[in-house]
């Protein structure tokens, strides 16, 4: 395995040249865009790292499967989806031209409009310290923490979040006055501080239907975890989730810190960290590694 993943890191790498860092939130440009790690997890007790795989970033939209878990938890599904469609969008994560001219409800939890009514369900119900906590458990990592220097330089560039935040409450999906504190918590845990293994440690618990690898402790609902892992192998790769699917074909969620959190059913939870961007905002060397693994080790949902 070890091998393995040392080749499939040096493929990714000669990818790395051809992306960049995400510069639209100061605190993430400047990261140096050719650190690259891997992480993987798997059901039988193994745990291997090649690279980068214990440099902390942060986790950004991958922040987004832990919110839609928990809101399932503590709110339910007909909650959760009364407002909020499970459609891939074919729009930028950050669009909102379908919200306002096509469809009154977003199309799905994976990007920010989805995301952001989902916060808005907990906000409520929970703060950021119990958020924390089930963030820490649910990868494995007590050490993760709230990057404060992010989460400033998001809130002084959330011009665009807080245009789509007030578009959901001009159509009643966020409830009226609570624009600001979803917004808080929503970048709160966009800033989570995690590495590759926190995501592999993730990863392995839906990979094993919500069960704590180590304590054997429940943590998810099982259909909790089949709805989050359906979610994710449709929609969590931004508007390259078709690509993704057919040439990896791993659920998956990416995030624009660098960061992959791929999930392999009963098999294994993989964790990247590669903040060098494609186009659409997922980590490029990390969609080359994937290929990689996927074809190597048969890994497909469909093989």
């Amino acid at each position: 395995m070890r091998e393995l993943m040392k080749q499939a890191i040096e493929i990714g790498r000669k990818s790395i040249r051809l992306g960049e860092t995400a510069s639209y939130i100061p605190e993430l440009g400047r990261v140096n865009k050719n650190q690259l790690g891997i992480s993987i997890f798997t059901t039988d007790g193994v745990r291997e790292s090649v690279g980068d795989a214990d440099v902390r970033f942060t986790i950004q939209s991958i922040s987004k499967v832990i919110t839609l878990a928990i809101a399932l938890e503590k709110c339910g599904f007909h909650k959760v989806f009364e407002k909020v469609h499970m459609e891939p969008s074919g729009d930028a994560f950050n669009s909102l031209v379908k919200l306002d001219l096509s469809s009154n409800y977003p199309f799905n939890p994976m990007i920010n409009s989805g995301a952001l009514a989902i916060t808005s369900y907990l906000t409520p119900i929970t703060d950021f310290e119990e958020m924390l906590l089930i963030s820490r458990k649910l990868c494995m990592d007590e050490a993760i923490t709230l990057n404060e220097d992010v989460y400033h330089s998001e809130m002084n560039h959330i011009s665009r979040n807080k245009a789509i935040a007030y578009l959901l409450e001009s159509k009643d999906i966020i409830a009226l006055g609570c624009v600001p504190e979803t917004l808080d918590l929503y970048v709160r845990m966009c800033s989570l501080s995690v590495t590759a293994q926190s995501l592999a440690g993730f990863g392995l618990i839906l990979a094993q239907d919500g069960i704590h690898p180590v304590t054997g402790e429940r943590v998810l609902n099982e259909n909790v975890v089949k709805i989050v892992k359906t979610i994710m192998f449709t929609c969590g790769m931004y508007d390259g989730s078709g690509e993704f699917a057919v040439h990896v074909g791993i659920p998956s969620k990416s995030g624009v810190g660098g960061g992959i959190l791929s999930v392999v059913n009963q098999r294994m939870g993989i964790g990247i960290f590669g903040p060098s961007l494609d186009s659409k905002g997922n980590s490029i060397a990390g969609n080359h590694i994937l290929r990689h693994l996927s074809k190597e080790l048969n890994l497909h949902i469909f093989s």
